[in-house]
């Protein structure tokens, strides 16, 4: 469900668009920084030996790692109509594990806008999908996460830039 006068053509243009591939190097480093982060210890992560002894045959990260790996820009700004934002949640499907040594490549792609009203008024949802792919070309996993995004711009310097909620 679309509403045309909160979602203009130029947002609509957006729908389709991928974000510029950024590519990241998996180190042991980063993985043990990210597992220390998230308090996990799970030897598949830390222990080089029994990971080697694992069906996975080498460390691997954690399956939320691929959150700490942030997708590109547009090339083009999205023309942002409210100014506050909330993760609406995020659904991951895995095919591959991220291994200690691979390249990551990650991009998004906006998939769909739509509009809701609720007690906090008009909410404008946008669905992207956020690909993995690592350096063999195979798909690591794909996450699908919507954000809503509702409130009135500063009425003072017009920013929608993210505020408090």
């Amino acid at each position: 469900m679309t509403d045309s006068t909160t979602i203009t053509d130029e947002m609509r243009s957006h729908i389709g668009v991928s974000s510029e591939p950024i590519t990241y190097e998996i180190t042991r480093f980063d993985v043990a920084r990210f597992v220390c982060a998230i308090v996990d210890a799970n030897p598949l992560y830390s222990d080089e030996v029994a990971a080697r002894d694992s069906a996975f045959g080498g460390l691997i990260a954690p399956p939320t790692f691929l959150r700490s790996l942030l997708p590109g820009s547009t090339t083009k700004a999205f023309p942002e109509p409210f100014a506050h934002i909330l993760d609406a949640g995020s659904n991951y499907r895995f095919y591959q594990p991220v291994r200690v040594g691979d390249s990551v490549t990650v991009t998004r792609l906006l998939k769909d806008l739509f509009t809701k009203t609720g007690r906090i008024g008009e909410m404008l949802f946008k669905v992207q999908e956020i690909t993995y792919t690592n350096q063999l070309g195979q798909t690591v996993a794909v996450q699908e996460t919507t954000t809503i995004t509702f409130g009135e711009p500063d009425p003072e310097t017009g920013s929608t830039l993210v505020g408090t909620v």
